[in-house]
């Protein structure tokens, strides 16, 4: 191929292009871009322009190679200007994105291992990835490791963390010859200055515990304060390590995963009629009418349903503890939603790989998404305003009434400045 088949010539044949709004038109604008900025940085690091003749000169171009460049839009073929003396590599083509070097990591490791030869070369080579050797995994892996360690082990300083949101999701690991079942447990929480943060990621063995206990007292030695409301799903040993470790917090059940639960030991009939109104408990103007409603839909189920009645009235102070804050942030706390769309991103990563080699692999794809992830929402808007934040931590000072709620806690106005 020659090299001007590679090197776009700028004028008739892009303009062409553009005028006949071929459906690769994106493509080659985004070559004709690309091919510029390498041009212009070329002639910087040359000293002096294609053909020109300088005093100012101190390096020379020696043709091109060509390199193909995987974008959104498409695979973009490249012409990288070569230099006699000493090499050039453009900036915008060394850096992939964390977790996309963390799941080439992955892949890479998995080769070595020979763990699914089949799926691991489908995957290597939808992302690219071919004939690593072991040198090249090792210091891609060591590139990785040292920021998300660092990630994983930064000070918890933006504290009092007053909403806090912790879940756990399943992944398969191979251990011991076999694939087992292992636990990554993720916590995220909303700082002093109302943004949300990624506070950890471990792997446990099972969810036991022992699992949250050390994963929660971690947390706390890294710096966790603060801290006036857990949500969660109902995981074993939860709702323990949450008492032990951090005292005066109180457990908020997921509305979702709970309603989910009951309808479960509902008839398909009914489950309708259920639903409907276990909603309305939730869609009360106040403390007292949430209770009240609740009660009411108790009753309402004793009659037909004293399976599903029974297990609504024992589960009423831990699916409605977000009464005790004012109503403002009622929607934001009462269930683990927030964190189910950052499980979302974690699973679209992590399904890709499906078997991970080890934990430690586990830990460098996931811990690199959740790096990021944190990135965005530092440079986002906030997700709990500080005239909130405030009145929520005035809500749960002692003195409030029976379960932590108050009537004067309806409203950020209502609470005593």
């Amino acid at each position: 191929m020659a090299v001007g088949d590679i090197v776009p010539v700028p004028g008739a044949q892009f303009e062409e292009t553009l005028a006949s709004a071929s459906p690769d038109v994106l493509r080659e604008m985004i070559r004709e871009f690309a091919q510029r900025m390498m041009d212009a940085d070329v002639e910087v690091r040359c000293g002096a322009g294609y053909g020109e003749v300088s005093p100012d000169r101190v390096n020379s171009r020696n043709g091109y190679r060509r390199r193909e460049w995987d974008t959104r839009a498409g695979t973009v073929e490249l012409a990288i200007p070569k230099l006699r003396a000493g090499s050039y590599f453009p900036a915008f083509l060394e850096h992939r994105r964390r977790a996309e070097r963390a799941l080439a990591s992955v892949v890479a490791t998995s080769c070595l291992l020979d763990v699914s030869t089949r799926r691991v070369e489908k995957l290597a080579a939808s992302l690219g990835v071919v004939g690593l050797s072991k040198s090249q995994v090792s210091a891609m892996a060591a590139e990785l490791d040292e920021p998300v360690e660092g990630f994983r082990s930064r000070p918890l300083d933006a504290g009092p963390y007053t909403f806090c949101w912790i879940d756990a999701l399943t992944q398969k690991v191979r251990e011991g010859g076999r694939t087992v079942n292992v636990h990554c447990l993720i916590a995220t929480g909303v700082n002093a200055e109302g943004y949300r943060e990624i506070l950890g990621i471990d792997v446990t063995s099972s969810e036991d515990g022992a699992g949250w206990l050390a994963f929660l007292r971690g947390l706390v030695a890294r710096g966790l304060s603060g801290v006036a409301m857990v949500t969660g799903d109902d995981h074993a040993g939860l709702v323990n390590a949450i008492a032990a470790v951090l005292p005066g917090a109180t457990w908020q059940r997921c509305r979702t995963h709970y309603h989910r639960n009951l309808l479960t030991r509902v008839p398909k009939t009914a489950q309708p009629w259920v639903s409907t109104l276990v909603r309305t408990i939730f869609e009360q103007p106040g403390p007292a009418s949430v209770r009240a409603q609740h009660a009411h839909v108790v009753a309402a189920l004793e009659a037909r349903l004293p399976q599903a009645a029974a297990h609504l009235d024992g589960a009423r102070d831990d699916i409605l503890a977000f009464t005790a804050f004012p109503r403002e942030v009622w929607r934001q706390v009462w269930s683990s939603n927030p964190q189910e769309r950052l499980n979302k991103e974690v699973r679209r990563r992590t399904g890709v790989v499906g078997i991970f080699p080890g934990r430690d692999a586990i830990i460098r794809l996931v811990g690199a998404v959740l790096a990021e992830q944190n990135d965005e929402w530092t440079e986002s808007r906030r997700y709990m305003g500080l005239e909130i934040l405030a009145a929520c931590r005035k809500a749960v000072q002692p003195g409030m009434g029976k379960n932590g709620t108050s009537e004067a806690g309806l409203t950020i106005d209502a609470i005593p400045a």
